[in-house]
Protein backbone atom coordinates (compact mmCIF):
# COMPACT_ATOMS: atom_id res chain seq x y z
CA UNK A 1 0.00 0.00 0.00
CA UNK A 2 1.48 3.69 -1.11
CA UNK A 3 0.23 6.92 -1.23
CA UNK A 4 0.81 8.87 -4.15
CA UNK A 5 -0.13 11.95 -6.11
CA UNK A 6 -1.36 11.90 -9.95
CA UNK A 7 -2.76 14.40 -11.72
CA UNK A 8 -5.85 15.40 -12.33
CA UNK A 9 -7.34 17.86 -15.13
CA UNK A 10 -6.15 20.60 -13.69
CA UNK A 11 -5.22 19.71 -10.16
CA UNK A 12 -3.73 17.11 -8.19
CA UNK A 13 -5.35 14.45 -6.15
CA UNK A 14 -4.56 12.03 -4.07
CA UNK A 15 -4.59 8.60 -4.21
CA UNK A 16 -3.57 4.89 -2.77
CA UNK A 17 -2.06 2.41 -4.59
CA UNK A 18 -2.35 -1.51 -4.06
CA UNK A 19 -0.71 -4.58 -5.43
CA UNK A 20 1.91 -4.60 -8.28
CA UNK A 21 1.92 -1.31 -10.41
CA UNK A 22 2.85 -4.05 -13.25
CA UNK A 23 -0.81 -5.42 -13.20
CA UNK A 24 -4.19 -4.30 -14.88
CA UNK A 25 -5.41 -1.59 -12.82
CA UNK A 26 -8.46 -0.82 -11.10
CA UNK A 27 -9.54 2.64 -10.71
CA UNK A 28 -11.96 3.06 -7.15
CA UNK A 29 -13.71 6.74 -7.29
CA UNK A 30 -15.84 7.12 -4.37
CA UNK A 31 -19.22 9.41 -3.62
CA UNK A 32 -19.08 12.66 -2.78
CA UNK A 33 -18.30 13.97 0.50
CA UNK A 34 -16.42 10.46 1.16
CA UNK A 35 -12.16 10.10 0.38
CA UNK A 36 -10.49 7.59 -0.93
CA UNK A 37 -10.85 5.20 2.36
CA UNK A 38 -14.59 4.41 1.76
CA UNK A 39 -13.53 1.24 0.06
CA UNK A 40 -12.64 -0.73 3.30
CA UNK A 41 -10.74 -3.18 2.30
CA UNK A 42 -11.72 -3.33 -1.08
CA UNK A 43 -8.09 -2.07 -2.73
CA UNK A 44 -5.91 -4.96 -0.78
CA UNK A 45 -8.90 -7.32 -2.33
CA UNK A 46 -8.04 -6.56 -5.86
CA UNK A 47 -4.48 -6.42 -5.35
CA UNK A 48 -5.03 -10.30 -3.47
CA UNK A 49 -5.92 -10.93 -7.41
CA UNK A 50 -3.42 -9.79 -9.10
CA UNK A 51 -4.68 -6.43 -9.78
CA UNK A 52 -2.80 -2.80 -9.28
CA UNK A 53 -5.85 -0.75 -7.69
CA UNK A 54 -5.60 2.61 -7.17
CA UNK A 55 -8.53 4.35 -4.30
CA UNK A 56 -8.32 8.20 -5.64
CA UNK A 57 -9.22 11.31 -3.83
CA UNK A 58 -12.06 13.08 -6.38
CA UNK A 59 -10.67 16.80 -6.36
CA UNK A 60 -12.09 19.14 -3.39
CA UNK A 61 -11.89 15.78 -1.23
CA UNK A 62 -9.72 14.26 1.07
CA UNK A 63 -5.99 15.05 0.31
CA UNK A 64 -6.48 16.06 -3.14
CA UNK A 65 -6.02 19.98 -4.44
CA UNK A 66 -8.86 21.90 -4.32
CA UNK A 67 -10.43 23.07 -7.35
CA UNK A 68 -8.56 27.21 -7.95
CA UNK A 69 -11.48 28.11 -9.82
CA UNK A 70 -14.09 26.00 -7.32
CA UNK A 71 -15.23 23.94 -10.49
CA UNK A 72 -17.17 20.71 -9.02
CA UNK A 73 -19.36 19.75 -11.85
CA UNK A 74 -19.56 16.61 -13.47
CA UNK A 75 -17.41 17.60 -16.80
CA UNK A 76 -14.52 18.50 -14.41
CA UNK A 77 -15.11 15.30 -12.47
CA UNK A 78 -15.44 13.27 -15.86
CA UNK A 79 -12.04 14.97 -17.13
CA UNK A 80 -9.82 14.03 -13.82
CA UNK A 81 -10.80 10.73 -14.80
CA UNK A 82 -9.99 10.93 -18.30
CA UNK A 83 -6.62 12.19 -16.81
CA UNK A 84 -6.27 9.79 -14.53
CA UNK A 85 -6.93 6.77 -16.63
CA UNK A 86 -4.94 8.14 -19.42
CA UNK A 87 -1.59 7.98 -16.74
CA UNK A 88 -1.61 4.78 -16.51
CA UNK A 89 0.11 2.13 -18.64
CA UNK A 90 -2.94 -0.07 -19.24
CA UNK A 91 -6.62 1.06 -19.37
CA UNK A 92 -8.27 0.84 -16.31
CA UNK A 93 -11.31 -0.89 -15.01
CA UNK A 94 -13.12 1.88 -13.10
CA UNK A 95 -15.31 1.21 -10.08
CA UNK A 96 -17.14 4.39 -8.72
CA UNK A 97 -19.66 4.81 -6.24
CA UNK A 98 -22.19 7.91 -6.71
CA UNK A 99 -20.40 10.78 -8.03
CA UNK A 100 -17.86 8.67 -8.90
CA UNK A 101 -19.81 6.26 -10.51
CA UNK A 102 -21.90 9.18 -12.40
CA UNK A 103 -18.18 10.83 -13.30
CA UNK A 104 -16.94 7.45 -14.54
CA UNK A 105 -20.09 6.99 -16.71
CA UNK A 106 -19.85 10.25 -18.35
CA UNK A 107 -15.82 10.23 -18.93
CA UNK A 108 -16.67 6.43 -20.66
CA UNK A 109 -19.87 7.34 -22.57
CA UNK A 110 -18.84 10.85 -23.98
CA UNK A 111 -15.29 9.61 -24.86
CA UNK A 112 -14.62 9.14 -28.23
CA UNK A 113 -11.49 7.17 -27.31
CA UNK A 114 -11.25 4.06 -24.89
CA UNK A 115 -11.15 5.24 -21.84
CA UNK A 116 -11.84 1.40 -19.79
CA UNK A 117 -11.63 -2.04 -20.12
CA UNK A 118 -14.93 -2.50 -17.64
CA UNK A 119 -17.09 0.04 -15.68
CA UNK A 120 -18.95 -0.83 -12.46
CA UNK A 121 -21.22 1.69 -10.69
CA UNK A 122 -22.25 1.15 -7.25
CA UNK A 123 -25.52 2.28 -6.51
CA UNK A 124 -26.13 4.80 -9.05
CA UNK A 125 -27.97 5.44 -12.73
CA UNK A 126 -28.61 8.07 -14.97
CA UNK A 127 -32.17 7.84 -13.16
CA UNK A 128 -31.55 9.37 -9.42
CA UNK A 129 -34.55 9.36 -6.81
CA UNK A 130 -34.63 13.01 -5.63
CA UNK A 131 -35.92 12.31 -2.36
CA UNK A 132 -32.41 10.07 -1.47
CA UNK A 133 -30.69 12.68 -3.29
CA UNK A 134 -31.58 15.39 -0.86
CA UNK A 135 -31.42 13.27 2.17
CA UNK A 136 -27.72 13.03 1.24
CA UNK A 137 -27.62 17.02 0.79
CA UNK A 138 -29.15 17.42 4.13
CA UNK A 139 -26.56 14.85 5.33
CA UNK A 140 -23.65 16.98 4.21
CA UNK A 141 -25.32 20.90 5.24
CA UNK A 142 -25.68 19.91 8.28
CA UNK A 143 -22.50 18.80 9.45
CA UNK A 144 -20.71 22.23 7.65
CA UNK A 145 -20.70 23.78 10.96
CA UNK A 146 -18.28 21.35 12.26
CA UNK A 147 -18.13 18.73 15.14
CA UNK A 148 -16.69 19.46 18.76
CA UNK A 149 -16.02 15.97 19.17
CA UNK A 150 -15.41 12.83 17.08
CA UNK A 151 -18.30 11.22 18.86
CA UNK A 152 -20.61 14.37 17.85
CA UNK A 153 -19.76 12.69 14.08
CA UNK A 154 -20.37 9.48 14.69
CA UNK A 155 -23.48 10.28 16.42
CA UNK A 156 -24.63 12.23 13.05
CA UNK A 157 -23.61 9.09 11.15
CA UNK A 158 -25.38 7.06 12.88
CA UNK A 159 -28.63 8.87 12.74
CA UNK A 160 -28.10 9.14 8.87
CA UNK A 161 -27.49 5.28 8.42
CA UNK A 162 -29.04 3.82 11.17
CA UNK A 163 -28.77 0.24 9.60
CA UNK A 164 -25.13 0.34 9.89
CA UNK A 165 -23.62 -0.40 14.02
CA UNK A 166 -22.16 2.85 15.40
CA UNK A 167 -18.39 1.84 15.84
CA UNK A 168 -16.76 1.95 19.12
CA UNK A 169 -13.34 3.02 17.23
CA UNK A 170 -13.55 5.86 16.01
CA UNK A 171 -10.46 6.30 15.14
CA UNK A 172 -11.06 5.88 11.28
CA UNK A 173 -12.99 8.73 11.73
CA UNK A 174 -9.67 10.28 11.37
CA UNK A 175 -9.63 9.69 8.17
CA UNK A 176 -12.15 11.95 7.05
CA UNK A 177 -12.25 14.43 9.10
CA UNK A 178 -9.76 17.71 9.50
CA UNK A 179 -9.53 19.49 13.02
CA UNK A 180 -9.40 23.45 12.36
CA UNK A 181 -10.75 26.45 14.88
CA UNK A 182 -11.25 24.17 17.98
CA UNK A 183 -13.77 21.59 15.70
CA UNK A 184 -13.82 18.15 13.59
CA UNK A 185 -15.09 19.40 9.70
CA UNK A 186 -15.54 16.86 7.06
CA UNK A 187 -12.21 16.66 4.67
CA UNK A 188 -13.94 18.54 1.84
CA UNK A 189 -13.82 21.78 0.15
CA UNK A 190 -17.25 23.68 1.45
CA UNK A 191 -17.57 24.92 -1.91
CA UNK A 192 -18.35 21.59 -3.45
CA UNK A 193 -22.28 21.88 -1.52
CA UNK A 194 -22.45 24.91 -0.65
CA UNK A 195 -25.25 26.91 -2.92
CA UNK A 196 -25.91 23.77 -4.59
CA UNK A 197 -28.87 21.87 -4.77
CA UNK A 198 -28.46 18.74 -6.43
CA UNK A 199 -26.65 15.23 -5.61
CA UNK A 200 -23.83 15.16 -4.92
CA UNK A 201 -23.07 18.83 -5.22
CA UNK A 202 -24.41 18.75 -8.25
CA UNK A 203 -25.93 22.14 -9.55
CA UNK A 204 -29.93 21.47 -9.36
CA UNK A 205 -31.38 17.94 -10.30
CA UNK A 206 -29.26 15.47 -11.68
CA UNK A 207 -28.76 15.75 -15.60
CA UNK A 208 -31.01 12.78 -16.90
CA UNK A 209 -30.25 13.46 -20.52
CA UNK A 210 -26.48 13.44 -20.15
CA UNK A 211 -26.05 10.71 -18.11
CA UNK A 212 -28.77 8.59 -20.32
CA UNK A 213 -26.86 9.67 -23.54
CA UNK A 214 -24.08 8.58 -22.28
CA UNK A 215 -24.83 5.48 -21.20
CA UNK A 216 -25.86 4.59 -24.77
CA UNK A 217 -22.83 5.09 -26.29
CA UNK A 218 -21.26 2.89 -22.88
CA UNK A 219 -19.95 -0.60 -25.07
CA UNK A 220 -17.66 -2.08 -22.14
CA UNK A 221 -18.41 -4.95 -19.84
CA UNK A 222 -21.24 -3.02 -17.42
CA UNK A 223 -21.93 -3.86 -13.91
CA UNK A 224 -24.54 -2.59 -11.57
CA UNK A 225 -24.30 -3.37 -7.83
CA UNK A 226 -27.10 -1.73 -6.34
CA UNK A 227 -27.85 -1.73 -1.87
CA UNK A 228 -31.11 -3.24 -1.75
CA UNK A 229 -32.06 -1.05 0.53
CA UNK A 230 -30.97 1.46 -1.63
CA UNK A 231 -32.68 5.37 -1.65
CA UNK A 232 -31.00 6.38 -4.80
CA UNK A 233 -31.38 3.37 -7.36
CA UNK A 234 -34.85 2.88 -7.81
CA UNK A 235 -36.68 -0.70 -10.03
CA UNK A 236 -36.94 2.11 -12.40
CA UNK A 237 -33.95 3.10 -12.63
CA UNK A 238 -32.54 -0.39 -12.89
CA UNK A 239 -35.04 -1.25 -15.86
CA UNK A 240 -34.11 1.79 -17.47
CA UNK A 241 -30.11 1.62 -17.22
CA UNK A 242 -30.60 -2.33 -18.88
CA UNK A 243 -32.28 -0.72 -21.95
CA UNK A 244 -29.96 1.91 -22.10
CA UNK A 245 -26.82 -0.88 -21.72
CA UNK A 246 -28.43 -3.91 -22.43
CA UNK A 247 -25.20 -6.17 -21.57
CA UNK A 248 -25.31 -4.76 -18.17
CA UNK A 249 -24.73 -6.71 -15.61
CA UNK A 250 -26.91 -5.87 -12.06
CA UNK A 251 -26.45 -7.09 -8.73
CA UNK A 252 -28.37 -6.54 -5.44
CA UNK A 253 -26.60 -6.65 -2.53
CA UNK A 254 -29.11 -7.31 1.14
CA UNK A 255 -28.74 -5.72 3.72
CA UNK A 256 -26.95 -2.95 2.10
CA UNK A 257 -28.03 0.86 1.25
CA UNK A 258 -26.26 3.75 -0.79
CA UNK A 259 -23.37 2.88 0.60
CA UNK A 260 -23.06 -0.27 -0.41
CA UNK A 261 -18.78 -1.12 0.03
CA UNK A 262 -19.47 0.29 3.97
CA UNK A 263 -22.43 -1.45 4.56
CA UNK A 264 -21.36 -4.72 3.27
CA UNK A 265 -17.31 -5.19 1.95
CA UNK A 266 -16.66 -8.81 2.28
CA UNK A 267 -20.46 -9.13 0.01
CA UNK A 268 -19.29 -5.85 -2.31
CA UNK A 269 -15.87 -7.16 -2.94
CA UNK A 270 -16.76 -10.74 -3.76
CA UNK A 271 -18.79 -9.16 -6.50
CA UNK A 272 -17.05 -7.12 -8.09
CA UNK A 273 -13.78 -8.89 -7.96
CA UNK A 274 -15.65 -11.64 -9.40
CA UNK A 275 -17.02 -9.51 -12.28
CA UNK A 276 -13.43 -7.95 -13.29
CA UNK A 277 -12.16 -11.59 -13.21
CA UNK A 278 -14.39 -12.71 -15.63
CA UNK A 279 -14.66 -9.72 -17.88
CA UNK A 280 -10.72 -8.68 -17.78
CA UNK A 281 -8.65 -11.58 -17.71
CA UNK A 282 -5.25 -10.33 -15.32
CA UNK A 283 -3.30 -11.98 -17.99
Amino acid sequence: MTDLRIAGHDLELAATAYGDPANPPVVLLHGGGQTRHAWGTAGNAFAARGRYALSVDLRGHGDSQWAPDGDYGMGAFASDVLAVSAALPQRPALVGASLGGLASLVAVGESDDPVATALVLVDVTPMVEMDGAMRIRNFMLEGMGGFKRLEDAADAIAAYIPSRPRPRDLSGLRKNLRQRDGKWHWHWDPRFVRGRDGIDGQEGLVDHDRLAAAARRVSVPTLLVRGRMSDIVSEDGVRELRELIPHAEVVDVAGAGHMVAGDRNDAFNDSVTKFIEHTVPAH
